[in-house]
């Protein structure tokens, strides 16, 4: 009995150290088709892993974006720390700048202009 009790607390102190839903997390990994178990440890580990990446982006975000002064984070600060630092570069699919429809056709339509030169 008191293994069991000693279980409990332990798995209620470390779902305490985390703020991701857990189960969410399973949910994710089992997804993937090279998945087929997942440990407890190794689940509670990417979990964490995964809200400390969220917690160092968050941070570099908000000290290279321009929300500084009003202590806001924006998508654009997120888009700008993924296209400019090395680190985040393999997010910039995921965070694409946000542009405009209007200057969207501009750039296609100059693009176009360019094919038909060639």
């Amino acid at each position: 009995m008191s293994a069991n009790t000693a279980d409990k607390d332990n798995n209620v102190s470390t779902n305490k150290n985390i703020s991701l839903p857990i189960s969410r997390v399973r949910l994710i990994m089992k997804s993937s088709p090279d998945v087929s178990n997942i440990n407890q440890e190794a689940l509670f580990l990417t979990t964490k892993a995964t809200e400390l990446f969220v917690q160092y982006l968050a941070v570099s975000s908000f000290n290279n974006g321009s929300g500084k002064g009003s202590k806001s984070l924006s998508y654009s600060d997120l888009a700008s720390t993924a296209e400019e630092k090395d680190t985040f570069h393999f997010l910039t699919d995921i965070l694409p700048k946000k542009i405009l429809a209007g200057d969207y056709l501009k750039t296609l339509e100059q693009i176009e202009d360019e094919e038909a030169d060639i």
